[in-house]
Formats: C-alpha cells, sequence, structure tokens
C-alpha cells in the first residue's frame, strides 16, 4: 500500500468533546494527531454513552491518535505545549475560551506568533456576533438551521433526528476547511486562523435552505414556505409481511419496471405517469395495488424482486440489522476491535476507501499522558509555496466533473467555489437530473446554486470519438469526479487503471450507494433508501408526534441527508489525495460509500447498540433529554436540552417552578425520561406563553442549551448568521430572484470568498473549452457537432 494521504501532516489536538471527530478524520487519512489533555485525562472520557465506565464517543473519535498529557501550571508542561505547537503544521481548539489558555494562549495567538500554522478555533456559534455565547446541542443545531422545521407531520410537534447527525456533519464541514486551509499553505507558504462555528456549519452542509434540494424536489421553491411540507412521503414506505420497505421511483424506466412488477395496469399505462408530479398525484390510487402485492412478502423478498425489475427498493432495517449485515461484514465497514480495555465490539471502520484499501480505525484510544510530548515523526518536505497570499487556493487545478444529483454537485462546487476549473460534461440525451425545473423555467434553482463556478461541456462519451476527446482532457486534469452506480465509467472504458494510464498524476473521487465492492455495491441506491437500509428511517421518530393510523411512524422522507455531507466526505478524500500527489507524485482513487457516511456519522450511536448487546461489559446510555416544545404563535416551536440535573435545576427556577427541581418524577436525569410527557407538558405551559427566540434567549442566560425551530426565511434574518455573512445573494440570468448562497465553507483570513458565476447550460462552453484545452478548430467542431459527438447550448435567439 502506498503511504497515507496525510502522512506526516502534524496536527495538534486541543479538542474535546464533539469535535474529537475532526481530528479523528485527519488521523484517518495518516496525519500524526497528538492529543493533548490536562492532568487526570480529558473531561470528554466520561461522557456518556459509556462502556465499562469508558466513554463510547471518547473512544470512537479519539483512534489513531497519540495522547499527551500537559499542565498548564507547570514550566515545562508549558514549554513542550509550545515547542509541540511551533512544530505542528495544524492546531484544533474548541471551546471557550479553548484548552490553549490554559497554557496562557489562544488559537488566534498562536496564528499570529507562528504564521506557518493552520489554526482552527471550533465553537457552537463563533466567537463574534450577539449569540456567540449561546451552547449547542445536536437537537439545537438542527432545530435552529431550518432542518427541524421540514421533519414531521404537516400539524403537530417537528420530529428530531437521530442524535449525533448534525454535530458529525459540522465536524465534516470542519475537516474540510481546514484541510483547504493547510492545501492553501502548501500553495503559498501562510497559514490560517478560522473562527469556526458548528451552526454555520450545519446550516451549509446538513440540508441546506437555500441548495441542492434533490432530483425529486427540484423543480419546487421551499425558500419562502413556511409550513411543513404537505407530501410526508415522496418516497413511499410500504408494510410488508416483516416490516416495510421503501421505494424511490424516479426515472421513467424505474416506473415501468414498477408497472411491470405490478402486472401492467391499464389504469396507468397513460403517458403522463412518466413524470414525477403525476405519480405523486396519483400514489394514493398506486398504493393500493402495491399494498396488495407486499402484504404477503418479506423484505428480503421484495427487495430481490425489486432489483430484479429495476425497481430502487430497500428494506426499512434497524440499526443492529446493517451492522450484521453480509455487506458491511464483507467489506470490512465494521471493525472488531478492543475499544476500551479489555472489551471489544464493532465499530464502525471510518469514512474512507484510498486505492481499494481502508484508511479508518486502526489503534485504539490511547491512555492519558500514554505518549511522550513530541511528534512521532520527522516532518516531511513540502514542496516550496508557488502561489500568493490572498488567491483562491484552486486556481491551478481543474477537475472533470462526471457527478450527478446532489452528492456529485455538492463535491464539485466545493472545489469550484476554492478557484478550481471545474468542467461540468454532460451527455444530450442524459442531463444532470438535478436540471428538472419548473414547467416554463429554464434552469432549476438547485442546479443553480450546486453547479455554480462550472463551465458546461457537451459530450456524448458512449461514442468513440467522445471517449478520444474525454481521454485529451483526463491527460490535462488534476482529478475526476464521478458518483454514478459501480462499473460504470469502467464500462465506458475509464476505469481508474485506464485513467492513470492516461495521467500518471490524476485522481479519481466517488461516490455511490454502498460502495464499489461487496455483495449490495450494484444496488440501485438513492439518499431515501440509503436511510432506510442503515437504520436512519426507523431511528427518525418521535413519541411527541400524533398518531397516524394511515402512515408508518417515520419522518425521514423531506430530508436529502447524507447527500451534502457525502460531498463533503468525498472532498476531503479528494484533496487529501490531491496533497500527496503533489508532494510524491502518486495518483489515487478515493471512493466513499453513502451507506457507510450515515453509519460513521452515527457511530456512537450504532457502537453502543452493539455493545448493549454483547453483554461484555455494563452499558450506561446518555440521559439527556432533548424535546421540541410549542411557543406563542401558530406553529412556533422551540428545542430544549436537559443534559445534568443542574441544567434542570437552573431551569426550574427560570420556569418560576423550582420545586419541580425535588419532585421525585424529575430529579434525576433517569426519572425525568421516565416521566417524559409530563414534564414536557409542565414546561410547554411556559413556552406557550413566549415567542420562540424569547423562550431560548432566556433559556441560553440562563446556561441551559436552547434553540427557536428557524424555517428559511428565518435562517436570512438570523442575526448570528447575519452578524458572520454566512450567506450572500447570488443571481442568474435565468432565475428570476436573487438566491441566497453561502460565501464560503469558513472565514478565512486569506482566502477569498467564493465567486459567484452563473451555473452553465448544458455545453454552454463547449466551443471554448475545445479551442482553448484541446486547441479544436471551429470546422472541428462544427463537424462533431454534427455528429452528436459534441453539443453546446442554444444561442438566445434559438432559446427565445
Amino acid at each position: 500500500m502506498a503511504e497515507r494521504l496525510l502522512a506526516g501532516v502534524r496536527v495538534l489536538d486541543l479538542s474535546g468533546g464533539v469535535v474529537d471527530t475532526v481530528t479523528r478524520l485527519l488521523a484517518d487519512l495518516g496525519a500524526d494527531v497528538v492529543k493533548v489533555e490536562p492532568p487526570g485525562g480529558s473531561p470528554a472520557r466520561r461522557a456518556r454513552p459509556t462502556l465499562a465506565g469508558t466513554s463510547i464517543p471518547f473512544a470512537v473519535h479519539n483512534a489513531n491518535k497519540a495522547s499527551v498529557v500537559l499542565d498548564g501550571r507547570d514550566d515545562d508542561d508549558r514549554r513542550s505545549f509550545f515547542e509541540l505547537a511551533a512544530a505542528a503544521d495544524i492546531v484544533v481548539d474548541a471551546g471557550f475560551p479553548g484548552q490553549a489558555s490554559a497554557f496562557g494562549s489562544s488559537g488566534a495567538e498562536l496564528a499570529e506568533r507562528h504564521p506557518h500554522l493552520v489554526v482552527v478555533s471550533i465553537t457552537d456559534f463563533g466567537a463574534t456576533g450577539p449569540r456567540a455565547s449561546w451552547r449547542a446541542t445536536d437537537p439545537v443545531l438542527f432545530a435552529m438551521s431550518g432542518s427541524l422545521s421540514r421533519s414531521g407531520p404537516t400539524i403537530g410537534a417537528p420530529v428530531l433526528p437521530p442524535d449525533g447527525i448534525a454535530s458529525a456533519t459540522a465536524a465534516v464541514q470542519a475537516t474540510w476547511a481546514t484541510l483547504v486551509a493547510y492545501y492553501n499553505k502548501l500553495r503559498c507558504g501562510t497559514g490560517d486562523y478560522i473562527d469556526f462555528s458548528r451552526f454555520d456549519a450545519v446550516v451549509m452542509a446538513l440540508d441546506p435552505a437555500f441548495g441542492a434540494h434533490g432530483q425529486a424536489s427540484a423543480g419546487h421553491r421551499s425558500s419562502a414556505w413556511r409550513g411543513r411540507p404537505k407530501n410526508q412521503d415522496p418516497y413511499p414506505i410500504c408494510a410488508c409481511l416483516d416490516g416495510y420497505v421503501r421505494l424511490c421511483v424516479m426515472a421513467p424506466r424505474q416506473w415501468h419496471g414498477l408497472r411491470r412488477w405490478l402486472g401492467e395496469p391499464a389504469e396507468f399505462q397513460d403517458p403522463k405517469y412518466d413524470t414525477l408530479a403525476a405519480r405523486f398525484a396519483a400514489w394514493p390510487q398506486i398504493a393500493v395495488l402495491v399494498d396488495a402485492l407486499f402484504a404477503d412478502k418479506t423484505m428480503k423478498e421484495l427487495v430481490t424482486e425489486g432489483q430484479a425489475h429495476g425497481v430502487p427498493i430497500a428494506a426499512v432495517l434497524t440499526p443492529s440489522r446493517i451492522l450484521a449485515s453480509e455487506h458491511f461484514q464483507a467489506v470490512g465497514a465494521i471493525t472488531h476491535a478492543e475499544l476500551v480495555p479489555g472489551v471489544r465490539t464493532d465499530v464502525p471502520t471510518g469514512y474512507f476507501v484510498v486505492d481499494d484499501e481502508r484508511c479508518g480505525f486502526r489503534t485504539p484510544a490511547r491512555a492519558p499522558g500514554a505518549d511522550p510530548p513530541r511528534w512521532p515523526a520527522e516532518p516531511v518536505a513540502a514542496p516550496a509555496p508557488t502561489g500568493t497570499v490572498g488567491e483562491r487556493p484552486f486556481r491551478d487545478l481543474t477537475i472533470l466533473d462526471l457527478g450527478v444529483i446532489v452528492a456529485g454537485g455538492e463535491l464539485s462546487r466545493l472545489f469550484g467555489d476554492l478557484g478550481a476549473d471545474v468542467i461540468k460534461v454532460e451527455s444530450a440525451d442524459y442531463p444532470d437530473g438535478l436540471r428538472q425545473s419548473r414547467f416554463g423555467d429554464v434552469i432549476s434553482e438547485s442546479f443553480a446554486w450546486t453547479h455554480r463556478n462550472h463551465r458546461g461541456l457537451g459530450l456524448d462519451l458512449r461514442s468513440e470519438q467522445g471517449k478520444d476527446i474525454f481521454r485529451r482532457l483526463v491527460g490535462q486534469a488534476d482529478a475526476v469526479f464521478a458518483n454514478f452506480k459501480p462499473g460504470t465509467l469502467t464500462a465506458l472504458g475509464f476505469s481508474f487503471e485506464a485513467l492513470r494510464t492516461l495521467n500518471p498524476r490524476i485522481v479519481l473521487a466517488g461516490s455511490s450507494a454502498f460502495g464499489n465492492r461487496g455483495p449490495w455495491s450494484r444496488r440501485m441506491g438513492y439518499g431515501p433508501l440509503v436511510r432506510a437500509t442503515t437504520g436512519v428511517t426507523r431511528l427518525w421518530t418521535s413519541q411527541q408526534a400524533a398518531a397516524d393510523s394511515s402512515r408508518h411512524p417515520f419522518y425521514d422522507a423531506t430530508t436529502i441527508f447524507p447527500d451534502h455531507v457525502v460531498g463533503r466526505v468525498t472532498a476531503i478524500a479528494a484533496l487529501a489525495a490531491l496533497i500527496r500527489r503533489d508532494r510524491t507524485g502518486d495518483p489515487a482513487h478515493v471512493h466513499i460509500s453513502q451507506a457507510e457516511v450515515v453509519v460513521n456519522q452515527l457511530d456512537t450511536l450504532y457502537v453502543t447498540q452493539a455493545a448493549a448487546r454483547t453483554d461484555a461489559a455494563e452499558v450506561c446510555d446518555d440521559i439527556s433529554l432533548h424535546a421540541v416544545y410549542p411557543c406563542a404563535g401558530d406553529d412556533q416551536w422551540c428545542v430544549i436540552s436537559i443534559q445534568s440535573d443542574s441544567e434542570w435545576q437552573c431551569a426550574t427556577a427560570l420556569f418560576g417552578q423550582p420545586e419541580w427541581a425535588h419532585d421525585a418524577r424529575f430529579a434525576t436525569a433517569e426519572a425525568r425520561l421516565a416521566h417524559r410527557r409530563e414534564l414536557i407538558e409542565l414546561v410547554s405551559a411556559w413556552t406557550r406563553a413566549r415567542a420562540p427566540v424569547q423562550a431560548a434567549a432566556a433559556l441560553q442566560a440562563a446556561g441551559i442549551p436552547a434553540g427557536p425551530m428557524n424555517r428559511p426565511p428565518d435562517i436570512l434574518d438570523d442575526p448570528q448568521l447575519v452578524e458572520r455573512g454566512l450567506l450572500s445573494e447570488m443571481t442568474h440570468p435565468l432565475v428570476k430572484l436573487p438566491m441566497p448562497a453561502e460565501t464560503g465553507p469558513a472565514p478565512f483570513r486569506h482566502i477569498p470568498p467564493a465567486p459567484t458565476r452563473p451555473a452553465p447550460l448544458p455545453g454552454q462552453d463547449t466551443r471554448e473549452i475545445c479551442r482553448k484545452l484541446l486547441g479544436m478548430s471551429d470546422e472541428e467542431i462544427d463537424r462533431l457537432i454534427t455528429d452528436r459527438v459534441l453539443f453546446e447550448a442554444p444561442s438566445k435567439t434559438e432559446q427565445d
């Protein structure tokens, strides 16, 4: 195996808790991560859930790291700390005031003292802005990001997702921003300081109100809608003999497969049902036929039959089923390891597969102070800087983008926003499904958001002449991005082996539903099917939601998770591959499984459940109480998190009911969970008298994590986001209204905000690319257009 992608990169880890994931991802990719802990070890070592008295999240998120204990009150330890920092490449600190403060410093001061350093200070809301002092939990971030407003029944309490998704998404975004700044440091010689906000990250990267919404909803404007979506089941979940299955019928050919499976019912032969809108409208009638077919079949039987008919389908599994599945075991996505001393259990291996080798869990978290205060290896020499401070870091990169829908589009946009020349390659017959738009519109807003800063090349990759043109482009490119079904690129003649023959320095990066190998690799997959298979759908439910006998109890249909975060995980791996390529000249093939992304996002939950089944040691689950509470106004809500007895005591004083702190029903965390419904009803009397922001502000002032349920319009006016300049108006000549869009992955000091060049029409830049990159004459281009090898966007006159 070639050396790891980030071999020799030195990362000083001053983080703790939910932020530990950031440095774990860098360690997985080969960075030398030294974790600095205070005497007695990090407080996060005791955070619930625990296994044999050891924190499961700490154990999982601190694998592959060294541990150093340093006391800020000791002169020798302070000297060791500053020596480690001076020799580092990256420093990751977290919280107010951050662990660097124990040594009389701060992240900002370290960045000033050592201009080569990339320093990332991670807090819940950032160091600036009117809500900088607020505290967040996973549910608070989900509520304030706008995602909660689209989750749950049309009437009644919104539904929180499984705990962990928001924090894991923020960690991925922080890792991406960190690696971008490090790449820029290699290019120009100057590091950076990043005041990173987890709230900013979740707004951008989980279920963005202003970003790609997926193929089924690409033609719909949702940014101004204040209510919850009326259609809670665009991807139907159907009961069967032993549980549920989910359908995700998108393309006409998939509908035709379902129709054949149903016995070609005469009433649905009209070609109008080839459109999503017509099928959505007629689903109550179609569902009668589906329910009759599915009623006496098992999940396994239905998945097998559906796949045979070309119908995208998945079983709605429990988390325990995915960990034990033949696929996850076969591809090594699960590691059976000694997670804590003396206890072995199943652990998700990690996100990354590089050159068909797993880059993930290697060594368990070390005991506090198990390692000496020095770097484990000599620094690796990097190429001399060639760029200038203030330029976009990817300005010299050329990316060939074959990606589709959200996960593919997000991957390429992340590079385009930072200066790469991204060439969107599309076929005239099979354009990107994200282009689906409302009737009368030329381009969808989802495509406009996701493919800004791209150039459009119309090319038929199935023709031999088209393949030859693509080969010539590969020879000049730095990377190829794709998220086709496994085997598609190979069938076209562009396997990784073929690509690196054309260009020995190429990076191929992509993703697919279940990875590019293993028993499930050829299954058709979309985000909703991935969520169903991995257990997320089963977990996305709530006792607070009103009972509805007409449907199942699951409410994950309106999320785009994990598509946006898959794009970012793939981007991290691709950039790490480019970093190694620039240093060693080695090419790389990185591939991300969407299903494995989901399981690693929820690794604490999955490990806790796996450990509880083994009976090898005592598991003590998290007993925090997170709930959604009604507020004054129509369909107004806030989220409150009670994580300790002291927080509950503060809350009861604020509610004017101090006796609740000693009420046997609520005095302990276990009692509060056991009497959850009663507690929510009592607290609701207080929240109902206040607007969501008013209630949240009062609770935050008392030291209790809480947040209002924002809707998309609220995001635009959120004072914290406005102060931090998260969004700016982006315009497109073919879209009537300005579109709010993110200004960049984080507030860098030395990297400018993203440009906002309009997304191209299909083939819009075909002539320019062929002329300038390939040296073609106009006559040759005209001939290839006539032969339908190339195509170009129609002129404005033709459009009119």
